[in-house]
């Protein structure tokens, strides 16, 4: 049976993408921050890097769920 479109869009190899590309816009976007003449106040630096362990956390699990360590 094949997948719709619809169900592609949603795949653990998809949201895996797009959590890499948002961990690094986040990367790029903190250390632009912290560089800046100006840096952002410290509880919105916060909130980014908390929002980066947060991506960081869920691209682990996608990666487990799309290769798991042991076999099933």
């Amino acid at each position: 049976m094949k997948d719709t479109p619809a169900q592609d869009l949603r795949s653990p190899q998809r949201q895996l993408i797009e959590c890499q590309m948002a961990h690094a816009d986040l990367d790029a976007l903190i250390d632009q921050a912290v560089l800046a003449p100006l840096p952002l106040d410290e509880l919105m630096l916060r909130r980014l890097k908390k929002r980066r362990l947060a991506l960081r956390d869920q691209i682990t699990q996608l990666q487990w769920a799309i290769q798991p360590k042991e076999p099933a």
